[in-house]
């Protein structure tokens, strides 16, 4: 059974065109992440464009194969890359891994 793999992020920027530009950069570097960590089957990051305040900043949507891909990407070099970037920026975070 694939595992889907959501995540939600708060961006801790204060104003508009920080939030959008931190966005942006999260967006190019987790989708930068397909093709480059074995069984990340797509990823598709998104900024939210609806109730500014009250939701969420960006989503994180993730397919793998399997719980052990899931893993494995949580380890893998880039992504621990990617994630120590995202730290320097972001507020909370939620996230639900579920089977498909």
């Amino acid at each position: 059974m694939a595992i889907r793999h959501i995540v939600l992020f708060q961006l801790t920027a204060t104003d508009a065109e920080t939030r959008d530009a931190h966005a942006a950069e999260m967006k190019e570097r987790l989708e930068g992440l397909v093709g480059v960590v074995p069984d990340l089957l797509e990823m598709t990051v998104g900024r939210n464009v609806a109730f500014e305040g009250q939701n969420f900043d960006v989503a994180l949507d993730a397919l793998f194969p399997d719980l052990a891909a899931l893993e494995a990407y949580g380890s893998h070099p880039a992504h621990v890359e990617v994630a120590e970037y995202i730290g320097t920026i972001r507020g909370d975070r939620a996230a639900i891994d579920f089977e498909v």
